[in-house]
């Protein structure tokens, strides 16, 4: 669910407006990190005070990344936001800010406290899936409302035909900043949340591999649907656990990167359109009209 979760932030800006980061995870890591730090060493932290903490860390990144790499497109701002997401891994790894290459451990499991009365103690391990549960479907509803108002129409408007937005008025710049921001907001909710999740935090947070599975996520679930997000996600999870299974592959558990690359090869060239096209083809096989009978022999038109 929480890699569902960061799925989503992500088909945002694919499935969205068009625009496909490769340094997403860097707002996922800001988030996780700013979890660990600002959460007290002795005891609980507050959600309260967290999430908003988390929220301003990885927009005020997004702010001043996103300030930079949205004036470009295409490859180059693949290979920007690779850049600032790699930048930031860097500092994470090679400083002793947020402990370095070791990493950094959550003590303790937040909760939702007011003064001293405990609103939600997440430290049980169903009440801590309810809870991500729960986060997981508002921030589903946050995206389909805000897929369907004008906000979202504009962005699908500027994926399709961005100079046609731009001849009809609208400052299509503005649009991708806050979608940027929006993203970059819910990608660190998802950090915060594997944060609390494992209780420790390390530089491989930020590293362009999580952001390559996350876009292969959206790939592979389909990018033009939400939900595809969300079944990208459980079919690579499932995936990965699968072909790591030394019950079922044997001593090829331990090479199972070259089965799963394999895998996902094979999928992405059946499933063009991802796991959602799925849903879409018998419904096109039932509305392509008949083809005429072939005549016998081609006669030229004067």
């Amino acid at each position: 669910m929480i890699y569902g979760l960061f799925a989503m932030s992500l088909q945002l800006l694919v499935g969205g407006a068009g625009l496909i980061s490769l340094g997403h995870a860097a707002f996922f890591g800001a988030g996780a990190y700013a979890t660990a730090l600002l959460a007290p060493e002795s005891g609980a932290g507050n959600f309260f005070f967290l999430v908003p903490s988390v929220l301003a860390a990885a927009m005020a990144y997004a702010a001043i990344t996103g300030a930079l790499s949205l004036r470009t497109r295409g490859i180059y701002f693949i290979m920007i936001t690779l850049a600032f997401a790699q930048m930031a891994y860097y500092v994470f790894h090679d400083t002793q800010f947020g402990g370095g290459s070791d990493g950094i451990y959550l003590y303790f499991r937040p909760e939702w406290r007011l003064g001293d009365w405990t609103l939600l103690n997440i430290d049980e391990p169903r009440a801590f899936y309810l809870f991500v549960l729960s986060t997981l479907g508002l921030v589903w509803i946050f995206l389909t409302v805000l897929g369907g108002s004008r906000f979202g129409a504009a962005l699908n408007g500027i994926r399709i035909n961005e100079q046609r937005m731009r001849a009809a008025g609208y400052s299509t710049f503005a649009y991708k900043f806050v979608a940027y921001l929006l993203a970059a907001g819910l990608a660190g909710i998802a950090g915060m949340l594997h944060a609390t999740k494992d209780g420790f935090i390390n530089p491989e947070l930020l590293n362009w591999e999580q952001s390559g599975l996350v876009l292969l996520m959206v790939i592979m679930g389909g990018s033009g649907r939400l939900w595809g997000a969300l079944l990208g996600a459980l079919c690579l999870i499932l995936l990965e656990e699968l072909f790591q299974s030394e019950a079922l592959f044997g001593a090829l558990a331990g090479h199972w990167h070259l089965t799963f690359g394999l895998t996902i090869i094979v999928l992405v060239a059946l499933l063009p359109q991802g796991l959602a096209g799925l849903s879409h083809r018998p419904r096109k096989r039932r509305k392509t009209p008949a083809l005429p009978e072939p005549t016998s022999s081609y006669t030229p038109q004067p």
